[in-house]
């Protein structure tokens, strides 16, 4: 043993130096040189495409989540939820209860079998039980939209070795696409690869469209999906542009209805039929997708008319001057300059019959009917402190709008209330039938209409600006 042992430290003696320097350049090869080599040969078609907003690993855009992995059901066009990881479904206890059976040899990305267990939603007050291949979830009430709640795609989020000293994330999940690799800023995420057995797709993350615009003209990214604006990259002979129309989201006016002046329905109306709003594909009537399959175009229009707006504001003459604040993001400044126009000259035009009417005895009210609105501009509205908010507001994907507009919802920001719409929207949400609930949400967008808490003007374009060739 003596005798080893000094061999062993006359070896280190003469070539420790070299054994570690050795084992040293071993760990940068294999750790740094080695993948960068692998990405070096990898010849995929690789897209490197900007994503606006802030996200990290386990907060990822739909889009991409859907990239990755998949839900116990998937969702079609017209907002219909199908079977995904879910071979079928099933409703018991008066709809309190779904049962889904979970499809046999799915697999995720690391091989394993998924499994009822790996089912991971974590719903408040909704009990979860799971056997071999089924999941029950056992919820307080009747929630009929519940089937398109868990199109939430699945992951699994473990801890792998890193520079074999250290640890990092990886998230697995059962799709195409497969996550290897990813940059952070703290808990932001910066960068994200993902790859497919033909495919690469380089996602790099800005917090603003302006960012993600600057990093297009570095050359960081190739692709900009989902821009609200064209920017000056229109002037381009490079670019490529896409402009689609996102029937998923709406511009709209939303109305403080708490506010004295915009309580009164008669108001409301006639600041309605007063803007102008387009006559082609992008005109918006309602707060449900026109491609859903609830949506019904049964709702008055408030196409423009402005006689009509008159006749309204003197019908509800106001005791005192509609005189009220119109809050707004930058990007929709052009709209509400307009709009602030049809309100004001709609004021003007009122008051001039008002001084006419007979039938009105006190001219000093017609005074109150001249409409004067202030723009406010802001990048970060506050929805609990306005009068009137014209902002882009997304339609879920369920015809489901309690959130929104029951009274009884803190989300409802536009403090907006209706006994009928609350009796609406409750049974909308505790009927499984198709054929009934698409009768209860013709009514809701009926009498919802009535009472315009909200300007419907048009669906948001949509711009992918991609550099030629890429």
């Amino acid at each position: 043993m003596r005798k080893y042992y000094w061999y062993i430290s006359i070896f280190i003696k003469k070539h420790g130096v070299l054994v570690l320097v050795s084992i040293i350049a071993a760990i940068i090869i294999f750790s740094i040189f080695l993948p960068f080599l692998l990405r070096f040969l990898d010849f995929k078609k690789t897209s490197y495409v900007g994503v606006v907003g802030s996200y990290s690993l386990t907060t990822l855009p739909r889009n991409i989540e859907n990239q990755i992995s998949s839900g116990l059901t998937a969702i079609q066009a017209d907002g219909t939820p199908v079977p995904a990881l879910a071979d079928r479904w099933n409703t018991e206890n008066d709809g309190k209860t779904y049962r889904f059976l979970i499809k046999k040899k799915i697999y995720w990305q690391d091989g394993k079998e998924f499994t009822a267990s790996d089912v991971n939603y974590n719903f408040n007050k909704v009990q979860k039980i799971t056997t071999a291949n089924e999941v029950l979830f056992k919820l307080p009430e009747q929630f009929s939209p519940f089937p398109s709640v868990v199109s939430q795609p699945i992951f699994r989020v473990i801890d792998e070795p890193y520079f074999f000293f250290f640890k990092k994330k990886r998230v697995i999940g059962t799709g195409n696409f497969q996550v290897t690799d990813y940059q952070e800023h703290g808990q932001r995420l910066t960068e994200l690869v993902l790859n497919s057995a033909d495919e690469k797709i380089v996602y790099r993350f800005y917090l603003t469209e302006e960012d993600a615009v600057a990093g297009f003209k570095r050359g960081e990214v190739d692709v900009l999906p989902d821009l609200s604006s064209t920017y000056d990259l229109k002037n381009w002979s490079t670019v490529d542009i896409k402009e689609t129309i996102d029937n998923q989201t709406y511009l709209g006016v939303f109305f403080n209805t708490s506010s004295n002046i915009l309580s009164s329905n008669e108001v409301r109306q006639a600041l309605n039929y007063a803007v102008r709003k387009p006559s082609d594909a992008t005109r918006a009537v309602g707060p449900i997708s026109p491609t859903s399959w609830a949506f019904a175009n049964v709702g008055k229009s408030y196409d423009y008319d402005e006689s009509r707006a008159i006749d309204r504001l003197l019908t509800a003459l106001p005791g005192e001057p509609i005189h009220f604040d119109l809050t707004t993001l930058p990007l929709f400044s052009y709209e509400a300059d307009q709009i602030k126009k049809d309100w004001e000259a709609l004021g003007q035009h009122a008051y001039t019959k008002c001084q006419s009417d007979s039938a009105i005895k006190d001219k000093a009210q017609c005074a109150n009917v001249q409409i004067k609105v202030n723009i406010r501009l802001t990048n970060f509205p506050d929805t609990n402190n306005f009068d009137a908010l014209l902002v882009g507001q997304e339609s879920p994907t369920d015809p489901d709008q309690y959130s929104l507009w029951h009274s009884q919802q803190q989300t409802n920001f536009t403090q907006y209330k209706n006994v009928r719409i609350d009796s609406e929207l409750e049974k909308g949400r505790q009927t499984e039938d198709r054929q009934k609930r698409l009768a209860i949400y013709q009514d809701f967008q009926q009498f919802f209409s009535e009472d315009a808490p909200v300007i419907f003007i048009r669906h948001l374009n949509k711009y992918e600006m991609k550099r030629k060739g890429k």
